[in-house]
């Protein structure tokens, strides 16, 4: 089996369902208490959303969303391991409001820039060698790609720093051992 070991769906609709792909190469799954304390914080924000995991590894991030009212994901991924296991945990749910890419982070915004899709809530969560966060955040509010009151949450390792964008306020920021997580909201003033 690609990706051996599990986690769960810890609330909602699944909760208790295995999500195959833990130990996906390249990838850092969330931790069940990380996820339980960071969907404790959303969840009056979750219901009938829409929601972007840009880097998604195994999905987890998103089929959690759904499993709490999400009304669709969008999860991306440029690994194909990563999008294979995506696609098998599709099936496993039964789940048809699940959009899966194949693509890098770029090459994503650009796509759903040129068909005007919004997102409610962005999980980034990309390799911290990356340091894209807040490339993304301009990308997506610069291109309309977040409705008003979205939130955008960001997991990290301490990384981010005092970032600057108009109608981006951090609403939130968790330090869980070495593991960081920033909630920002978007609001149009």
């Amino acid at each position: 089996m690609i990706g051996g070991a599990s986690i769960r769906i810890i609330s909602g609709s699944l909760k208790g369902r295995e999500i195959i792909g833990y130990n996906i190469d390249g990838t850092r799954p969330t931790q069940d208490r990380v996820k339980e304390s960071l969907f404790g914080s959303i969840q009056n924000y979750i219901k009938d959303s829409v929601v972007l995991d840009l880097f998604s590894g195994s999905g987890n991030l998103g089929f959690e969303a759904i499993s709490n009212g999400a009304n669709s994901i969008y999860l991306v991924d440029k690994s194909r391991e990563a999008i294979d296991i995506i696609n098998k945990n599709k099936n496993n749910f039964k789940l048809d409001n699940v959009y899966i890419y194949n693509k890098d982070y770029n090459q994503a915004l650009d796509y759903f820039i040129e068909n005007k899709i919004k997102f409610d809530i962005v999980f980034l969560d990309p390799p911290y060698k990356l340091n894209v966060y807040e490339e993304v955040m301009n990308k997506l509010i610069i291109n309309s790609l977040v409705n008003d009151n979205a939130l955008i949450i960001c997991e990290h390792d301490g990384i981010i720093k005092d970032i600057e964008i108009p109608n981006l306020s951090l609403i939130k920021e968790k330090k869980y051992g070495s593991k960081f997580i920033n909630i920002y909201m978007y609001e149009v003033n």
